[in-house]
């Protein structure tokens, strides 16, 4: 198989060549070369046609924001953002992720830091160059999908919608969260797989985009229909019933024992699902959207199990079939269908 060919892109000569340099270490992958702004990436990119490319949001004279939506315009190719821990950097990120961004990682705050970031880099960049072309190329520029034609005034069975997804997520999520309609009688919690610091930006670009109110989740937060709540990174999310409160619930926020073991996350999809399972029973939905690993598979079948309802996304609209190919595989979804219909899936399905 041949190695996947990169293109850094950064404004720093020293990062382009410290990343090029521990990049190159790494047997799947060559790096073509480097840019130092957004305009010499385009350029770069139609004259080596790379497989993936990673990018810097702050750049002089074309920034990482506007190469990207011309990239994905003109020249889809996978892209790998670099973010950092800032307020601005991170809502750039979300963005960024939402424009049609594969992934991001954080940029090394210490040189010590820089090995692994790039490690975790390389992992990125094999998953993203496995991304079929056609899926890259159909990467929405925040999309707003249209409200459901049906009512949902004469429903209401369902009284909570979990919804799972991991990498590709953030876009997805501009899809659907957007597309239920702002009469929605069930209370909708999002478990979005990403680091610490990211999680309340995407809460607020989702707020200004949805029909319904949207929210960084805080423990001790009521469970309210028609209400979104965006779980928070780096805490264990459950869900507890509130005695002599008619049967609400309310948010259970822990930050946990000890770092997340490799391959798991908290907040995990399994775990909320699971929680809500236990709490809500059989008027819970679950929904598992795009995502590499199996985080969610449990959890929906446990929804299953209780006679709620659950929804996987189609592999033809999944930017990595992992997540919802695992929950498939266990017999936990009940609908599989494409991301433009999930909105109106959930809705109909009430």
């Amino acid at each position: 198989m041949p190695p996947v060919k990169v293109l850094v892109v950064d404004d720093s000569e020293l990062m382009q060549r410290l990343i090029s340099k521990v990049l190159g270490r790494h047997p799947g992958i060559r790096v073509l070369g480097a840019a130092g702004n957004g305009r010499e990436a385009l350029e770069k990119i139609k004259a080596l046609k790379p497989d993936v490319v990673t990018m810097d949001v702050e750049m002089p004279v074309m920034d990482g924001l506007s190469a990207l939506r011309r990239i994905m315009r003109g020249n889809p190719v996978p892209v790998i953002m670099f973010s950092t821990l800032t307020a601005t950097g991170a809502r750039a990120t979300i963005e960024a992720l939402a424009l049609g961004a594969f992934d991001f990682v954080k940029k090394p705050d210490s040189p010590a830091a820089l090995e692994a970031m790039v490690t975790e880099l390389a992992g990125k960049i094999m998953a993203a160059a496995a991304v079929p072309a056609a899926k890259t190329a159909r990467l929405p520029l925040v999309p707003r999908a249209p409200v459901p034609a049906a009512s949902c005034a004469t429903r209401g069975k369902i009284r909570l919608v979990v919804v799972g997804a991991s990498t590709g997520g953030p876009a997805a999520l501009h899809t659907v969260i957007p597309g239920l309609p702002p009469d929605f009688p069930a209370a909708v919690v999002v478990v979005q797989h990403m680091p610490e610091g990211f999680s309340k930006p995407l809460a607020e670009h989702l707020a200004r985009r949805a029909r319904l109110p949207v929210f960084h989740a805080a423990s001790g937060d009521k469970v309210l229909p028609g209400q979104v709540l965006v779980a928070p990174a780096g805490f264990d999310f459950s869900f507890r019933s509130r005695a002599g409160s008619g049967g609400s619930a309310a948010v259970v926020l822990d930050r946990g024992q000890g770092p997340v073991a490799p391959g798991r996350f908290r907040p995990s999809v399994d775990g909320v699902m699971m929680s809500a399972a236990q709490v809500f029973g059989e008027v819970v939905m679950g929904v598992l959207m795009t995502g590499m690993g199996r985080d969610g598979a449990r959890g929906m079948a446990e929804i299953r199990k209780r006679n709620g309802r659950t929804i996987a996304e189609a592999e033809s609209t999944c930017i990595v079939f992992g997540m919802p190919k695992a929950a498939i595989d266990a017999g936990a979804a009940e609908r599989i269908v494409p991301l433009s219909k999930i909105a109106s899936e959930i809705v109909a399905m009430l």
